[in-house]
């Protein structure tokens, strides 16, 4: 049977909600991200409205950047709850029509709907009522793209935008595809494509049109995905939710550092973090990535292996602390730093690397942990801390008492 696949993406969602939320920002250039401070913030650009584009303003862009191009613009910092509680709202709306839907982010998923036909009616029938529900209910607006493949879906509803609805019939995707440039194809990224201006092609009716065993010369198993996909031909399956498969957070200093003691203390703070998502999950990670930006925007991450597998973030510090060292950074200062857990498995479940033979299954620290987080989820996340994370008190007289442990 014909595959009917829709692929739905909400339209400059963050700064949609918060058009919803505050009427006064409606119509205006909207940039949700971190503050501006004048032009001389640091940050980036998290999203923004369509009117805030025609500024040339884009997501992922220094938020400096953004302010330069337009300073009248209303500079919001994010929301995150209120983004997860819409974002639970619309796919609550979508799980409506169809158990087979595949999240891509908090504002984008692939539905197939081929066997909700029998309920709901046409494909396009079943999409034409998301828009219309999401919009009603919502207030929000969304593309859409309707193709019998995920890829040609996601082409659909990115040319649609804003508050698009774009249909593929089966038979027409390469009359679809054929006069679109080849930077469309997914996997395609900048080098990818410059090889194949290279080779002569601009759009990808041109990739079609040229035998498999070309492009399979050149860029071997990557020519091939490239030329099924200039083909309209996509056989990966709509995979419903799945478990995360990583959990991290990351700092951007508010001004460069060197000091080692500043890095130190922030990475074992993302780290406790990051083991706090652990527990809250019911998982433990058997892998550690640290993340490291300098501050001439270089980017580099380390990867390591965590025997045995853990939620502490004592542990992942100290894996992530290692694998700092392994970066060649002295005489950088440094921007940003991350962390993030890898390799997740239940904690409940089989045990994703080997147990030691002569530690109990759960130790001190796993326990330790554990009353640290009974204690904040009482009385809050300020309850209690590391002593090594308080800021260090500034010396003279009238300072008042040491800190406590």
């Amino acid at each position: 049977a014909i595959r009917a696949i829709i692929h739905l993406d909400m339209d400059a969602f963050y700064a949609s909600v918060e058009q919803l939320d505050h009427p006064a920002y409606r119509g205006k250039p909207v940039v949700v991200g971190a503050d501006p401070k004048g032009g001389a913030g640091r940050g980036v650009v998290a999203a923004c409205s369509y009117e805030a584009r025609r500024f040339g303003i884009r997501s992922a862009m220094p938020i400096s950047r953004a302010y330069r191009l337009c300073p009248a613009a209303v500079f919001v910092r994010p929301r995150g709850d209120r983004y997860a509680e819409m974002s639970d709202r619309i796919f609550a709306i979508l799980r409506e029509y169809t158990d087979l839907m595949e999240p891509l982010s908090i504002d984008e998923a692939f539905l197939d709907v081929t066997a909700s036909q029998r309920l709901f009616g046409p494909a396009e029938t079943i999409g034409r009522t998301l828009k219309a529900r999401i919009r009603s209910e919502l207030g929000l607006v969304a593309s859409i793209g309707l193709a019998p493949n995920k890829f040609l879906a996601k082409v659909g509803s990115d040319l649609g935008k804003p508050d698009g609805y774009v249909t593929v019939a089966p038979g027409q995707e390469r009359a679809f595809l054929d006069p679109l440039p080849i930077s469309r194809l997914w996997g395609v990224g900048p080098k990818t494509e410059a090889r194949l201006h290279q080779m002569g092609f601009q759009t990808i009716g041109q990739i079609a049109r040229t035998p498999l065993t070309t492009l399979e010369e050149t860029l071997g198993q990557a020519g091939r995905d490239i030329w099924e996909m200039a083909n309209g031909e996509d056989d990966r399956l709509v995979e419903p939710e799945q478990e995360a498969k990583s959990i991290g957070t990351e700092h951007t200093f508010s001004e460069d550092t060197e000091d080692s003691a500043v890095i130190r203390r922030t990475l074992l703070e993302l780290s406790d973090k990051v083991g706090s998502r652990l527990r809250q999950e019911g998982v433990l990670a058997g892998g550690v990535t640290l993340k490291f930006r300098d501050h001439r925007f270089h980017t580099v991450t380390r990867a390591a292996i965590l025997e045995p597998p853990t939620d502490v973030g004592d542990d992942l510090f100290r894996e992530a602390w290692r694998l700092l060292q392994r970066v060649e950074w002295k005489g950088s200062r440094v921007r940003l730093v991350g962390v993030t857990a890898t390799r997740l498995a239940p904690a409940s479940g089989p045990a994703v690397g080997q147990l030691s033979l002569f530690s109990p299954t759960r130790n001190a620290k796993q326990e330790l942990a554990r009353v640290v987080d009974k204690i904040r989820d009482r009385y809050g996340q300020t309850a209690i801390n590391r002593a090594s994370l308080l800021e260090p008190r500034p010396t003279g007289k009238g300072r008042g008492k040491k800190a406590g442990r």
